[in-house]
C-alpha cells in the first residue's frame, strides 16, 4: 500500500476543500488572515441559529472527509494543560499548548481516529487568549522551567501556512528564559519559521520512522528526505532540533529500516543542534484497531501479537519492546552529541533498566533530564 505522489503532501494545508467559521468568529482578525491566505477555498458561516456543522456520513467514513474540512472556532475551555500521561508509566511532564484539533495528514495509526469526537478539522482563532493565559502562566510560577509542545491533538506546522501561528508562538517565546516550544511535526511546512529571532527557546522537531512505514503508514504526510532537508534548514537559521521515533512498529526488515534512517538522519543534521530524541513503541487504545481497519485495511502491522497495558493500550511485549528499543538506541549511540537527552515515551522502570541500564530518577528524573539539555545547548 504505497501511496501516490499526489497523498504525499508538500504542504498539507492544500488538502483542505472547504472552511467553516463559527459565527462568533467571522469578524476575528485571525479568521480574516486565514481566509485571505485561503485564496479560492470556500467558505462557509455555520447558522447561528442552530449551531451545526454539515452531516459527513457515517464514522469511521466520516474521518476521512473531515481532513478536508476547517473550522475556524473559539477555544472556550483552557489551551494549557499537562500532558495527558498515566501514573503507570515514566512522564516527561510535558505541557500540551491545544492550538486546534485533528490533522489533514493521515497516519494509519494516528490515535486520533479512535480520541475525537468531531471529525473535522479544527483551529482556535483566539489567539489573544492563548498567549494570555502562557503570559499568566509564566508569571504565577516564575521558578518552574516549561515545556510545551502544541503537536498532542494536531500536527504543530500541518495548518502554519494559512494560520501562521508559528511566527506568532516563536517571537513570543524569544525572551521566556522559564519555557522553551517544541513544534513537532511530519511536515516540511518551515516557511514561516524563517527569519525570525527565536532566541533559542523553539525547538523545531520532526516524527521520524522506517522507509517503509513513512511510505506506507503515514499519508499525505513528507516524505523522510523532505522532513529531514527541513530540518537541516531549520539548524542552519540556529533552531535546536529533536526528533521523534514513535511509534516504532515491527515490521518486516525493521532493524534495517530504523538503521537506515537513523543514518539517513545524522547525514542530514549537525549532531550539536539536537536536544533530545525519544523512542515510544506503538501503542493504541483497543477500539483504535477496528477503526484503523475499516479504513485502511490493507495494513498489517495490527495483526501482530500485543497485550493490554497498563494503560488499558495495546503493547507489544516487553520483550519485543526491549528488542527494538535496544537496537535504535545502540544506532543512536554512534552518533549524537554527548548532550542529547535520549529517552523512551511512556514506559517503566524495567523497560528503562533494560536498555539503558538506569531509571531516570538515577539521574534526576526524565523531566530534570530534558531541562538539562536545553540548558546545555545554551
Amino acid at each position: 500500500m504505497i501511496f501516490s505522489k499526489q497523498e504525499r503532501l508538500v504542504d498539507p494545508a492544500s488538502y483542505i476543500s472547504m472552511i467553516h467559521v463559527e459565527p462568533d468568529c467571522t469578524d476575528h482578525p485571525v479568521t480574516r488572515e486565514i481566509i485571505a491566505r485561503a485564496g479560492n477555498i470556500p467558505v462557509e458561516v455555520v447558522s447561528a441559529g442552530k449551531f451545526s456543522l454539515p452531516d459527513l456520513g457515517f464514522y469511521p467514513k466520516s474521518l476521512t472527509e473531515g481532513k478536508r474540512r476547517l473550522l475556524l472556532a473559539q477555544n472556550r475551555g483552557k489551551f494549557f494543560k499537562p500532558c495527558p500521561g498515566t501514573r503507570e508509566y515514566v512522564c516527561c511532564d510535558y505541557q500540551v499548548l491545544n492550538i486546534g484539533m485533528n490533522c489533514p495528514m493521515d497516519c494509519v495509526y494516528c490515535i486520533l481516529q479512535a480520541y475525537l469526537n468531531n471529525p473535522y478539522l479544527s483551529f482556535f482563532v483566539n489567539i489573544e487568549d492563548l498567549l494570555t493565559e502562557l503570559t499568566e502562566t509564566f508569571a504565577h510560577d516564575p521558578q518552574h522551567f516549561w515545556r510545551i509542545g502544541t503537536g498532542e491533538f494536531t500536527d504543530s506546522l500541518a495548518l502554519d501556512r494559512l494560520t501562521g501561528l508559528s511566527r506568532i508562538l516563536v517571537e513570543f517565546m524569544r525572551d521566556k528564559k522559564s519555557a522553551v516550544l517544541e513544534l513537532k511535526t511530519k511536515t516540511a511546512v518551515i516557511e514561516n519559521l524563517a527569519g525570525l529571532d527565536h532566541g533559542g527557546r523553539t525547538i523545531v522537531a520532526w516524527s521520524l520512522n522506517s522507509p517503509g512505514i513513512v511510505a506506507q503508514e503515514e499519508i499525505r504526510t513528507a516524505s523522510l528526505e523532505q522532513r529531514l532537508a527541513a530540518a537541516a534548514k531549520c539548524a542552519s537559521w540556529g533552531y535546536k532540533l529533536a526528533f521523534h521515533f514513535d511509534p516504532i512498529i515491527y515490521h518486516a526488515g525493521w532493524q534495517q529500516g530504523y538503521t537506515e534512517t537513523i543514518g539517513r538522519l545524522f547525514a542530514a543534521v549537525p549532531k550539536e543542534n539536537i536536544a533530545w530524541i525519544s523512542m515510544g513503541c506503538l501503542r493504541y487504545l483497543p477500539l483504535l484497531k477496528k477503526i484503523a481497519g475499516q479504513r485502511f485495511p490493507n495494513s498489517r502491522f495490527f495483526h501482530e501479537e500485543f497485550i493490554e497495558g497498563l494503560d488499558g493500550k495495546a503493547r507489544y511485549f516487553r520483550t519485543l519492546r526491549v528488542e527494538m528499543y535496544q537496537h535504535l538506541y545502540q544506532q543512536l549511540l554512534q552518533y549524537t552529541d554527548p548532550r542529547t537527552c535520549i529517552y523512551l515515551c511512556m514506559e517503566n522502570n524495567e523497560t528503562w533498566q533494560e536498555v539503558f541500564g538506569f531509571i531516570p530518577e538515577e539521574k534526576g528524573g526524565l523531566p530534570g533530564m530534558l531541562d538539562e539539555a536545553v540548558r546545555q545547548l545554551g
